[in-house]
């Protein structure tokens, strides 16, 4: 039977000591900036070298996260990083950013490349050009079934790596704006507010629930079965989560791991006591998400993976403070007081604490508990008020003693030594020949229409804009070239087909198929959204692809990644702001990153979360508000469904200042609403007369991504 690896987070020195002393064979761990869980402990420099050393002289593996995207301010600082740890020689670094890619590639090729989960691989397509392009392993997107699983492993020789437990996004892998459009907060940047777990109602009524809150993963029966396939790594999540949660899992897949050659009893009776040991990772319920599905024909089995009435916490539900005694000179420690339930809480048990709100979760270990008639009186950090619910995660009990990674010497805790140690250096934008002058005249500037149908174009002819945009998909190529066609009134040079995001195994068939009848009718021009999407253009030569919003281009590295790929254009992604943007591209006609390159959408309705099944057919809604009282849409798309805000972003009004700085093609996003002639009139007023749109939202165009801070680390 193959060797698997097992790798675990470690987000914590005691979780690494946990996972190590369980039997990880690899870990997975973040530094102090640029990593997808900031929210995190994550190591200091010094402790990092410290562990480096003694896990390799362990023979054990340390993959480094690297995996959020950049902007191009922080360019000089990623390139310090990666020099930084292509001197240190980590086993992998775990990657999102097209940016760092190239950066690594060029100046660290030392450096072995891992594509994260963020980058939406779901397809032996996607996973053969990163091979191409020099990387080692892929993390696959959750959403794949076992049959998908084993199709890509037949397809492709680059690593695989899969999630086996832990948390799961509810939105597809890499695809989630909903934290960032609350306040610039982005899962692309690693500072997610878990959206997903919060509590909405239903408009005008007082019902609602955790609608997009999902069970977490749990896959230990179907290690035999992932084994199998061909699997090389198997990935527990939680580089958030407690050491006693890191070692409670990793030593229960351990156990079923290490039992695969032993037979058929031995490996039923380790599962077994596996899932015995896993009742106390005091997570949320078990799912085994989508791995039993198989493509498209899922109708038959039920969304187990989410529970309207269960709510966002982790652990067991202590009950709600009724009472609260705040901090004090008679009572130096807030206090809360919590009723007798099944499990009495004890000093030194960790709980987490939900406001009723929902506006904050804090996780704290208990030093204080007092007996009352009522129940028991534990200690809570302050602020948290009668109503708040409690939540035991942890209990002292379990709590168990490993031997040290990072030994006392390898600590570092002297004043200065988080600080990164490298010193300032700026890295060289790379320069690539202007070989696509000729198409530059076939996309002269103006708006361009995205709509989501067939039907829409016809309201598009009142005011004609210069191209217009269509999903692609099966049933619209159908209609585009069946028997019954009707004639359009736009030219096929003016159609341009944007290809879903998501490219899971199963719609390789489907999306070939599509992409060749097109191709051969003479459509020519394509918006390609997923790594994989440009496999199916290698050979064509007279074609034009627009890199579209969901492959970030962020910064001058990334675009240089994406049209060494075959792109032409590229639209700027929806979480960008003005100052990234003119950071990025230049005014000068002869630079490789020119301004008239990037298409700015300004309107649409963006999908903050795009899940993986019809949810609207599952819930029965369409309409919902969160605790800010702000309003959503769950639609059907294709096989899919979309989360959208109920109000559009619009930067139509700075139009004439983009104009100005050089830009010259923007986009019109329609494809989420039936268009109608009042609103698309209304819309085409307010550009021609440059005013903003009422009712509409900035998104993060403004005030870009929330940080912290700006400070460099140096």
């Amino acid at each position: 039977m193959n060797k698997v690896e097992l790798l675990a987070p470690a987000g914590s020195p005691e979780a690494l000591n946990a996972a190590i002393g369980e039997g990880a064979d690899a870990v997975y761990l973040g530094l102090k900036e640029f990593n997808a869980r900031m929210r995190s402990a994550n190591f200091s420099y010094p402790q990092f070298e410290g562990l480096l050393r003694a896990l390799h002289r362990m023979g054990r593996k340390v993959y480094v996260t690297v995996n959020t995207v950049f902007q191009q301010r922080e360019a000089d600082r990623v390139y310090r990083l990666l020099k930084y740890l292509a001197a240190l020689g980590p086993d992998g670094i775990m990657v999102q950013d097209f940016g760092v890619v190239t950066m690594a590639r060029e100046h660290f090729p030392s450096l072995k490349l891992f594509a994260s989960t963020q980058m939406n691989v779901a397809s032996a397509r996607g996973a053969n050009l990163l091979s191409r392009q020099g990387f080692s392993r892929v993390v696959l997107s959750r959403e794949l079934s076992l049959e998908e699983l084993r199709e890509i492993r037949a397809n492709t020789n680059l690593e695989l790596e899969v999630f086996i437990h832990g948390s799961l996004c509810v939105s597809i892998s890499g695809l989630c704006l909903f934290s960032s459009y609350l306040g610039g907060k982005s899962a692309n940047r690693g500072m997610c507010t878990q959206a997903c777990r919060r509590y909405f109602t239903l408009p005008d009524k007082e019902e609602g629930g955790y609608f997009f809150s999902p069970a977490d993963l749990e896959l230990i029966e179907q290690i035999p079965d992932l084994v199998e396939t061909g699997i090389d790594s198997f990935k527990i999540e939680g580089r958030m989560k407690s050491a006693e949660y890191v070692g409670t899992v990793v030593s229960a897949y351990r156990m079923v791991i290490d039992s695969l050659d032993s037979g058929e009893g031995r490996i039923r009776g380790a599962i077994a006591d596996a899932k015995k040991i896993l009742r106390n990772d005091f997570a949320r319920p078990k799912t085994k998400f989508l791995l039993n599905d198989f493509g498209n024909e899922y109708s038959q089995y039920s969304i187990d993976w989410l529970n309207p009435k269960q709510d966002g916490g982790t652990g067991i539900p202590l009950g709600t403070l009724k009472k609260v005694r705040d901090k004090s000179i008679r009572n130096p420690t807030s206090t809360g007081l919590i009723e007798k339930g099944v499990i009495a809480p004890s000093i030194g048990d960790s709980i987490r604490l939900h406001r009723a709100d929902d506006t904050e979760r804090l996780s704290h270990k208990v030093s204080v508990v007092e007996k009352d008639p009522k129940g028991f009186w534990i200690s809570i950090p302050e602020g948290f008020r009668q109503g708040d619910s409690v939540y035991l995660i942890q209990t002292k009990a379990m709590t168990r003693r490993y031997p040290k990674v990072i030994t006392g010497e390898m600590r570092g805790r002297s004043p200065g030594r988080d600080r990164a140690p490298f010193p300032r250096e700026s890295v060289r934008e790379n320069s690539l020949e202007n070989t696509r002058a000729k198409k530059q005249q076939a996309f002269p500037g103006g708006y361009y229409a995205f709509v989501s149908g067939i039907e829409d174009l016809y309201i598009l002819q009142s005011e004609k804009p210069v191209k217009v945009i269509l999903p692609f998909s099966m049933k619209l190529v159908n209609k585009l070239l069946g028997s019954h066609r009707q004639p359009l009134p736009f030219a096929f040079k003016d159609i341009i087909f944007s290809i879903d995001p998501y490219f899971p195994q199963w719609k390789e068939e489907e999306l070939n198929e599509g992409i060749t009848a097109l191709l051969e009718e003479g459509y020519s021009t394509f918006i390609v959204n997923n790594l994989g999407h440009f496999s199916f253009f290698r050979n064509e030569k007279d074609i034009t692809l627009i890199a579209g919003p969901w492959l970030y281009s962020f910064n001058v590295w990334a675009w240089d990644f994406l049209k060494r790929c075959g792109a032409d254009y590229c639209i700027s992604p929806l979480e960008n702001n003005r100052q990234n943007l003119e950071k990025t591209f230049n005014r000068e006609k002869n630079s490789s990153f020119r301004r008239s390159d990037v298409f700015l959408t300004i309107f649409a309705r963006p999908s903050l979360f795009r899940l993986s099944r019809d949810l609207r057919a599952f819930y029965g809604l369409e309409y919902f508000t969160d605790n800010r009282k702000e309003t959503f849409q769950l639609i059907p798309h294709q096989t899919e469904s979309l989360v959208l805000p109920f109000e559009a972003f619009s930067i139509i009004d700075k139009t004439p200042f983009l104009k100005e700085a050089g830009f010259n093609r923007f986009i019109l996003d329609f494809s989420s609403m039936r268009l109608k002639k009042s609103e698309y009139r209304d819309i085409m007023e307010a550009l021609s007369r440059t005013l903003p749109l009422p009712g509409t939202s900035r998104f993060n165009w403004k005030n870009g991504f929330y940080t912290e801070s700006d400070k460099e680390n140096s």
